[in-house]
């Protein structure tokens, strides 16, 4: 017997966003007791990759778990989008002694644009 994964995956999770099943379920558990947590990392500093997949499915089973023992537990995405790694990588891309990296305002800025950048990448 063929599950035929690939083919039917697609049309289980449209018919979810068709009814809205994830909105059903967070309005059910809406009034009780809150359970939060913020899925972070990953760090904004680069591709995302394997190693992140145990931190997101541990914190995927949680919030799954709280969610149908009642509490309100609703998905907060978020990226780790400051820090050392960032600057770094944005000192290696323009040279250390750049007039971009010397300039505090536009090094900052650049930091913040690479960041973003990630951020998108990552939820490709």
């Amino acid at each position: 017997m063929k599950a035929g994964l690939p083919k039917k995956e697609p049309e289980i999770i449209n018919f979810w966003n068709d009814i809205d099943l994830y909105n059903k379920i967070r309005n059910k558990n809406i009034q009780n007791k809150n359970f939060i947590l913020h899925d972070g990392p990953p760090y904004a500093n680069g591709s995302i990759h394997l190693g992140h997949s145990v931190n997101k499915i541990l914190k995927d089973i949680t919030i799954k778990s709280k969610t149908f023992l009642g509490m309100n537990a609703p998905y907060v995405p978020g990226w780790d989008c400051h820090g050392l790694p960032i600057e770094l990588n944005v000192e290696k891309k323009h040279g250390k002694r750049s007039e971009l990296v010397q300039d505090k305002k536009r090094f900052q800025e650049a930091c913040k644009d690479y960041a973003l950048d990630q951020v998108e990448n990552q939820k490709k």
